[in-house]
């Protein structure tokens, strides 16, 4: 008996590896990593690098530990990084900078596109003063929920904390949607970046992993940090082909994702008493009435649709989320809110 297909819309992370991806994934050769002898994970590594214009790369379990990777190696005990307030390294990643590298988290307020304005950031940049936590790193995120950074304010924003001499890193989980979205190359997505993680278990569809990308010397010492945190693994080429599949193969594809998105959105902005927003990539929201949330919630579970419904809802598009079944969730939405309001 065949399992229930469910249409998964709570986030880019629940995409299934495709049968090609799991035939690369059986046949990979593999070593141990933590020695450096895995040669698929070595493939990896090198091939996203060069996809991306950096020197080296790190293949670790996510994109949480590539980042705090990034923070540890950038920043030391009583430094300081800026950030936004609703990026991940500050907000969803359980503090890791500061519970496990001592470093100060300096939190600046989002701007409506995602960006972090410079004159902010130089507000925000402490003086040479034993007072002071030392300020090393202007951290960004691209895209920032489902936003896309401009990439003059990306220009603008890394030139400047050059300047005033901090190094800069990206949270890219998602610049494959936002290069895909600006018609960029990779290359072009992550200038004025000292270093990059790349999440591959998102909207590019590998089950696991992500990769820090960065100058030979920093990743050489990224390394202790990533096995000091139980990063380092053995026969990980398994999961590495998977990740190698991933970017060879599923970078393009992300603007079906993000026609769906658009699709859905426009579907949902046509029932009454929804407010919805307008996508830039794959990643949306709906306001739902609070009243409705509860059986909205059963209503679609009972037709196969996952999603985290409530008063601020965030609906995400992914691979595994065809044509037909935002049609299906469209359907679903206007006949539950027929019902409800009647």
């Amino acid at each position: 008996m065949s399992e229930q297909h469910w249409i998964d819309l709570r986030s880019d992370t629940v995409t299934q590896p495709s049968a090609a991806m799991r035939a690369a994934m059986a046949a990979a050769p593999v070593g141990d990593d933590v020695y450096g002898d895995d040669p698929t994970v070595n493939r990896l590594q090198d091939f996203a690098a060069d996809l991306f214009g950096f020197e080296a790369g790190m293949f670790a379990p996510s994109g949480t530990q590539t980042n705090l990777i990034a923070l540890m190696t950038h920043c030391g005990r009583g430094d300081e990084y800026l950030v936004g307030q609703e990026a991940h390294t500050y907000k969803y990643e359980g503090g890791g900078a500061a519970v496990l590298g001592s470093i100060q988290p300096q939190p600046i307020a989002n701007q409506a596109d995602g960006s972090i304005a410079v004159s902010d950031i130089a507000a925000y940049i402490k003086p040479d003063d034993m007072h002071f936590a030392r300020s090393r790193l202007l951290a960004l995120e691209n895209t920032i929920g489902g936003r896309v950074l401009p990439q003059d304010y990306v220009k603008a924003a890394t030139d400047f904390a050059h300047a005033k001499g901090l190094a800069t890193h990206l949270d890219g989980a998602r610049v494959c949607n936002a290069a895909v979205k600006n018609g960029t190359s990779l290359r072009a997505a992550v200038a004025g970046f000292d270093t990059v993680s790349v999440c591959l278990s998102k909207g590019l569809g590998a089950p696991v992993g992500s990769v820090l990308l960065g100058p030979k010397a920093f990743i050489e010492q990224g390394k202790r940090w990533r096995k000091m945190l139980g990063g380092g693994m053995r026969q990980a080429g398994v999961i590495a082909a998977a990740a190698h599949y991933a970017l060879e193969h599923n970078v393009e594809r992300l603007a079906e994702d993000h026609q769906n998105a658009l699709d859905l959105s426009q579907g949902l902005g046509r029932i009454e008493g929804l407010s919805v927003s307008t996508p830039q990539t794959n990643i949306f929201y709906v306001e739902i009435p609070e009243a409705a949330c509860a059986q909205l919630r059963e209503a679609l579970a009972a037709q196969g649709i996952r999603a985290s419904i409530g008063p601020h809802t965030r609906l995400v598009t992914h691979l595994d989320v065809s044509q037909a079944d935002v049609r299906k969730v469209v359907a679903a939405f206007e006949a539950f809110f027929k019902e409800w309001r009647a």
